[in-house]
């Protein structure tokens, strides 16, 4: 039997990429950063850009360039460079880079021995990176040099919108503002009208103001929508084979430190996941999976490498399959049915499936 399995379902992100077309005229990145939120960077790209992404974003060089040697060949940004940017290695790849500080921008420069195509990211209000405002205009005059110098070429200006899951437009309205702002600067600058891109999933869906000429989209892709307004499509389901089932009576204490003891006579069975491979470690009473189309409930502490699901009646022998999570509806539990148990949000339970979770892709078709 297969072990614990993530399942990627491509038509589900083809499927929100579709949404989020139908709600502007501006270009769509897909952001597939922290391994595509945890669902496999190249083929949430792929089914990104087959259903109508024309970028690809990503936290550093190396990311992208693992996205071209996949073979996708759109424009990618990178934009956080946690071990710095590697400019020879985006000039040779065709990766386009953000640089959010001056120090940043001058070892760009520094390093590039040919040009670097690079976007100016501004801080619109995150205060989380991005150039300071009182910065701005060094920024600029240092790309202009940097351009000058064949050394780099500026094609963009991005920010953050700091408040957009509460979607509300007004909430936008400063780091829009500051947008307006920073493009009005590198017009005066010389530097021509460049790509500007503020609003990620949430302001896509719920502010068209804010969606200027790209948009960036990552949980969007996966089904979540961080400002609760629009039901997007999941993209997963995590399954796993039970692997011992036991009858026990009434007044049996479940797992570590005996917190669940069993109220009548029932059958308990073990799944082989735990907290090392994203279960949650402290859930709600309501936490539960489905098997054979009905859900029932973890009982007992999580442990690092099981969960414990009292049954009931039901006996289910060892490798029948149970759904943790999945898009179907009904007794299948939603990643948003754990961040609620978990008491947190949708993205830290698909970015947590450790990797001991065999990984696979839906066919064409499978139901999502």
């Amino acid at each position: 039997m297969n072990g614990p399995t993530l399942r990627t379902l491509p038509e589900a992100v083809a499927a929100n990429v579709a949404e989020i077309r139908a709600r502007t005229r501006s270009m769509i990145m897909a952001v597939v950063k922290a391994d595509g939120y945890g669902h496999g960077a190249v083929t949430v790209a792929e089914a990104a850009v087959a259903a109508g992404a024309g970028w690809l974003g990503t936290t550093s060089v190396a990311e992208a360039c693992a996205l071209r040697a996949a073979g996708l060949a759109v424009p990618i940004l990178a934009w956080l460079h946690p071990s710095g940017v590697d400019a020879e290695a985006a000039a040779a790849g065709g990766v386009d880079v953000a640089v959010g500080s001056v120090d940043e921008l001058g070892a760009v420069i520094a390093q590039a021995a040919s040009t670097v195509r690079i976007h100016l990211h501004v801080d619109t209000g995150m205060s989380r990176g991005g150039c300071p405002r009182g910065r701005w205009d060094e920024l600029i005059g240092i790309a202009q040099r940097g351009q000058r110098a064949r050394r780099v070429r500026v094609v963009g200006v991005m920010g953050h919108l700091p408040l957009a899951d509460r979607a509300e437009p007004a909430a936008n309205a400063p780091a829009v503002a500051g947008m307006h702002e920073a493009l009005k600067a590198v017009r005066a600058a010389g530097l021509g009208s460049l790509l500007a891109h503020l609003a990620a999933t949430s302001g896509t869906l719920t502010d068209p103001a804010t969606h200027f000429g790209m948009v960036r989209v990552g949980a969007g892709l996966v089904g979540i929508d961080p400002s609760g307004t629009v039901e997007m499509h999941g993209a997963s389901r995590l399954t796993t084979p039970i692997v011992h089932t036991t009858a026990v009576p009434a007044g049996t204490p479940v797992g570590y430190g005996g917190t669940y003891v069993t109220y009548r006579a029932t059958h308990l069975s073990v799944l082989p996941v735990g907290y090392a491979d994203g279960i949650p470690r402290e859930l709600s009473p309501r936490a539960g999976v489905e098997i054979r189309g009905r859900r029932f409930p973890v009982v007992g502490r999580v442990s690092m490498d099981q969960i414990v699901i009292d049954t009931g009646a039901r006996y289910f022998p060892a490798g029948t399959s149970a759904t943790v999570f999945g898009p179907d509806g009904g007794a299948t539990p939603t990643v948003h049915a754990w961040a609620r148990w978990a008491g947190t949000i949708p993205h830290t339970i698909v970015t947590g499936i450790g990797p001991r979770v065999r990984r696979s892709i839906g066919g064409h078709g499978e139901s999502w």
